[in-house]
């Protein structure tokens, strides 16, 4: 009879890293997991409300894009939170160089 390694079942820290080593996921790989299948749903719902006929089917669809994105949005802000979605700030001479490429752009557009 092969004897099999006993596993911890007590809390185990997480560090917060991806784990490199073994099968294990950490909290972080987990929503990070998660949130990416989230974009990935938000991608298929917006396609499906572009190409909905039927407006009753539309509607649903909207809804469930709306539900997808609160998702994805509350688990960016935990992720933000923890220090697991690192994002640089932008110096304000950035900010007021991008405004006013864009508003450019809205000059262009054939609707506005």
């Amino acid at each position: 009879m092969q004897s099999t390694p006993q596993q911890n079942m007590g809390p185990q820290q997480s560090t917060g890293l991806p784990q490199v080593k073994g099968p294990e996921l950490n909290d972080r790989d987990r929503i990070n997991d998660i949130l990416a299948t989230e974009k990935y749903l938000a991608y298929g719902y917006n396609t499906a409300c572009h190409e909905a006929s039927h407006e009753g089917l539309f509607q649903l669809q909207m809804q469930c894009l709306s539900d997808v994105q609160k998702a994805s949005r509350e688990l960016f802000n935990l992720m933000h939170q923890k220090g697991w979605y690192k994002l640089e700030a932008a110096q304000p001479d950035k900010i007021s160089q991008k405004f006013q490429q864009f508003s450019n752009y809205r000059t262009q557009f054939p609707y506005s």
